[in-house]
């Protein structure tokens, strides 16, 4: 190359990477490089172009001597083995040497077009980056067929590299721009963000110095966003504020790691729960690339703990009384029997219960008797200390745990009865509800908490067995733990599971004793439950009716009596049985105070489509002794169905006779205990005779039952007695062996 060739080339060097260090746009630097390799080549006919590679496309970067038609007919062209000399020089990385572009195959599908407008020789050498990716292709044109010499070729690669500069230089210029541009647009999302997210985003400084504040809202800081930037925490808060949320800072930085946590303040809005959470940041500020920040994010969670708050109300306090429920009592029970186990000291738990809530709570009505429930829990309150728990079970079960009471037995047995002593007390004042006053007591059980093999299971349990003690002594006492009483009450909870499984396994059944006139005619019969056990025969009634009484499974054994009844009675001949035959049935005290007895047993009988009429029903003194204007109203209704009443074991109850007549009764049944003694005369003989005459006074009919001799039933003759049972006729016997017997003269001599 010539010193004057030489001298030119420097020239448009310095030309051209002036333009690209002053970032000229990549069509003027391409077209300079273009018009300074024509001028260069010294060949008139040469015609330069640059295209950039985008994908598979080749697109014209400049072509400033070639027609403008021509570039936009290849513009876009993709590249491959045989795509002129741009698109294969691109593709295979090599320079492509075209000397007469009619006779190259590398052109058949572009040949027509280049000598249509005049091209007939083309060199492409492909523009390679720092990187070792093709960026597109510099191409050389001639309008005559012709093959480049070296100094042509050495030339073209000197204008390649300044090419291949621009173009990677405007790629770089492209990304950053780019770059800048998801910057920008992220950077308006996140203002966008923080402007309507209800959080608050702090950016604070090593030593607590607010640099960046992010929010929708002001309402969560001392002061305006404007007036905290560039202010410490300290500046704003108090040292019991501040000095937590410096300790979190420093944590953070030391740690390196997120930090999560709960704190309040008082701010503009109230007094706000937060949950904060912060994060380290390195290099916030370019400017200060070596300080360290935090980004903490705040969240008002005030809503949340207050839910928190009711949820844990709902589920460890009673709604009614605020009180301590029995999840929250068992398990303050089972923490203070872990820490007695360790200590070595004596606790105590209570167990009260209203005596005859049910019947007050029946007849004030529920929410009175939610009033006197409420009333009790403030006077209970007022016995206790801070360190006992005052819990409510349910219904007018309450409990009080004293989790210390001393080292001994004694000083806790001591301790305890005088906190029963002092909850009786609170008693002693009438309960007002409404306009109404009235005395209400309780029942208290006492168990002490005591010894390392305690267990919080039985406590319970134990203290429960105490107060029913309470109950049987009358009410409104108190009474400690007994184990003879636990075992019973287990055996009592064992046998009424027995009764259920019996119950479905119908094991249980009526039994039928005749009742027989003066001439020993059947004019009647009691219906008896009876447990026939598939393996122990028959169970006693003494010992499974209690049970059934206490446990409210009487009624299920009732509508098997019931049912048994009406069975009998369509069974039986009507020609044997007369209008006056009747079937009588034990009503339990717990059925007739029930005000379902009448729809109980209407349903069986209707059922059945057995009169009411052929049912007596047997209740005893002690039912008629209390609430007598109830008492009647309940008997009058049933009589007003057709059912007739019967006073079973007459004279050994509380009989008030001035009120007798007042009771719809039809039949008095004497006790078997006077017919024992019926021989006497002093004695026996005078009761039942007094009996008989007092009910034939009233008009009533009379029974006699545990007859057993003949004596006796001699005697009971002369005395003109309606009709006897017992077994000097009959035991009672199953109905099958009834229905056998039922037309058969029990006539004795």
């Amino acid at each position: 190359m010539q010193d004057k060739q030489l001298l030119k080339l420097l020239k448009q060097q310095q030309k051209i990477l002036s333009k690209i260090a002053l970032g000229q746009p990549l069509s003027e630097i391409s077209e300079e490089i273009c018009l300074a390799i024509e001028e260069m080549l010294e060949d008139e006919s040469a015609k330069c172009s640059i295209l950039s590679l985008k994908g598979n496309q080749l697109f014209h970067c400049a072509a400033p001597s070639i027609d403008a038609q021509y570039c936009q007919i290849i513009n876009g062209v993709e590249i491959g083995p045989n795509v002129g000399s741009c698109g294969t020089a691109a593709f295979s990385e090599t320079r492509i040497i075209v000397d007469d572009i009619n006779t190259s195959p590398l052109w058949k599908d572009f040949k027509q077009t280049a000598l249509n407008f005049g091209l007939a020789s083309c060199w492409s050498t492909p523009i390679i980056s720092t990187k070792s990716t093709v960026l597109g292709t510099f191409a050389v044109y001639h309008t005559s067929p012709k093959s480049p010499t070296e100094q042509d070729l050495e030339l073209i690669d000197y204008f390649v590299n300044f090419t291949s500069i621009a173009l990677e230089n405007d790629a770089n210029a492209s990304e950053l721009n780019e770059v800048i541009s998801q910057l920008k647009h992220s950077n308006e999302k996140f203002e966008a963000f923080t402007q309507v997210m209800p959080d608050l985003v702090l950016i604070l400084g090593e030593q607590g110095e607010y640099v960046d504040v992010y929010g929708s809202s002001d309402d969560f800081l001392y002061a305006s966003l404007a007036q905290t930037k560039g202010k410490s925490i300290n500046d704003f808060l108090a040292p019991k504020d501040s000095q937590p949320i410096m300790t979190i800072l420093e944590k953070t930085l030391s740690s390196n790691e997120i930090q999560v946590f709960e704190y309040e303040l008082d701010v503009p809005k109230g007094r706000i729960v937060f949950e904060g959470r912060t994060v380290p940041v390195e290099h916030y500020q370019s400017k200060n690339s070596y300080s360290r920040h935090v980004l903490w994010v705040a969240r008002d969670i005030t809503q949340r703990k207050q839910a928190e708050k009711a949820i844990e109300k709902l589920a460890y306090y009673d709604p009614l009384t605020k009180l301590p429920n029995r999840r929250m009592l068992n398990e303050r029970l089972d923490m203070t029997v872990e820490k007695i186990k360790r200590s070595g000291e004596t606790g105590a738990l209570l167990f009260l219960d209203i005596d005859d809530f049910k019947r007050l709570n029946d007849s004030l009505g529920h929410s009175s008797g939610d009033e006197l429930l409420v009333e009790v829990a403030r006077r209970l309150g007022t016995v206790i200390r801070k360190s006992d728990t005052l819990a409510r079970l349910g219904g007018d079960e309450f409990v009080v745990l004293l989790e210390y009471l001393g080292d001994d037995n004694e000083k806790a047995n001591l301790e305890s009865a005088i906190v029963a002593q002092k909850i009786h007390k609170t008693f002693d004042e009438e309960f007002k509800v409404g306009a109404l006053k009235f005395q209400v007591s309780c029942s208290i059980g006492i168990c002490l908490i005591e010894g390392t093999n305690v267990s919080a299971s039985n406590i319970l349990k134990f203290a429960d067995t105490a107060m029913y003690r309470s109950k049987a002594k009358g009410g409104n006492s108190y009474s400690f733990y007994d184990p003879q009483l636990q075992t019973l009450l287990d055996r009592k909870i064992e046998l009424e599971t027995e009764i259920l499984k019996a119950i479905e396994n119908q094991e249980f059944c009526a039994y039928f004793q005749p009742q027989i006139n003066n001439e020993g005619k059947v004019v009647g019969a009691e219906a008896l439950i009876r447990w026939v056990h598939p393996v122990k025969g028959i169970i006693a009634p003494g010992e499974f009716i209690p049970v059934a009484e206490q446990f409210g499974l009487i009624q299920r054994l009732q509508n098997i009596v019931l049912n048994d009844i009406c069975n009998l009675l369509k069974r039986l001949n009507p020609c044997v049985i007369d209008d006056d035959f009747k079937v009588s049935i034990n009503i339990s005290p717990s059925q007739f105070k029930s005000s379902l007895l009448k729809s109980a047993l209407l349903n069986i009988l209707h059922s059945h489509h057995v009169s009411p009429s052929k049912i007596t029903l047997e209740i005893t003194e002690s039912m008629l002794a209390h609430d007598v204007e109830h008492t009647v109203q309940q008997m009058e209704e049933l009589k007003s169905e057709g059912f007739t009443f019967s006073i079973d074991d007459f004279g050994t109850g509380y009989s008030c006779l001035a009120y007798l007549h007042a009771y719809p009764v039809k039949q008095l049944k004497i006790d078997k205990s006077f017919i024992d003694r019926i021989s006497n005369k002093e004695s026996g003989f005078s009761i039942v005779k007094t009996i008989i005459d007092l009910a034939n006074n009233l008009g009533m009919g009379v029974v006699a039952e545990g007859v057993e001799t003949k004596e006796q039933f001699t005697i009971l003759k002369h005395c003109n007695i309606d009709s006897i049972q017992g077994y000097y006729f009959a035991k009672p016997m199953p109905m099958n062996d009834y229905l056998n017997n039922h037309s058969k003269n029990f006539k004795r001599d």
